[in-house]
């Protein structure tokens, strides 16, 4: 193999390797979404209104926020819902507050009837923050709240 051959394949060869390595590096830096300042509540209904369980949380990430899903669960009932159970429960409404940040918030309606149902104490919520980019964030236990009659 002659020199003139052997110096650009060995150039390309090097060139290729920092293309790939800098393309490395740019997909790691994705970051999966954050859930902050998450806080629940619970309002048991009365004979005039209906009650509320309210989760509220920012969730941020670099791509956007697509999607918060929550379930809450009594804290006793030794369920343990994993990620991927979160695919198929209620979604937060959103609302944007700057380009990678949304203030999110899940309401529950609890009429009389279902809240005779409902097993008193603490209840935890879990939540799953799903980023436009598709990266996700699982908080198993990202609140807990009193519920009462």
């Amino acid at each position: 193999m002659s020199k003139r051959v052997l110096v650009p394949s060995v150039i390309g060869v090097v060139a290729l390797g920092a293309i790939a390595a800098g393309g490395y590096a740019m997909a790691s830096t994705d970051t999966q979404p954050t859930v902050k300042n998450g806080s629940a509540s619970y309002a048991a209904p009365s004979r005039q209104s209906a009650g509320k369980l309210s989760y509220t949380a920012d969730v941020s990430d670099d791509s956007g926020v697509r999607e918060l899903r929550v379930i809450a669960w009594p804290a006793n009932s030794k369920l343990d819902p994993t990620e991927s159970d979160l695919q198929y429960v209620d979604t937060a409404k959103c609302r944007s507050t700057s380009a990678g940040t949304s203030h999110c918030t899940y309401t529950l309606k609890v009429t009389q009837p279902a809240a005779a149902h409902l097993a008193k104490g603490t209840w935890q919520l879990s939540v799953l923050a799903t980023a436009k980019d598709g990266d996700t964030r699982f908080v198993s236990r990202a609140a807990t709240v009193d519920v009462t009659r």
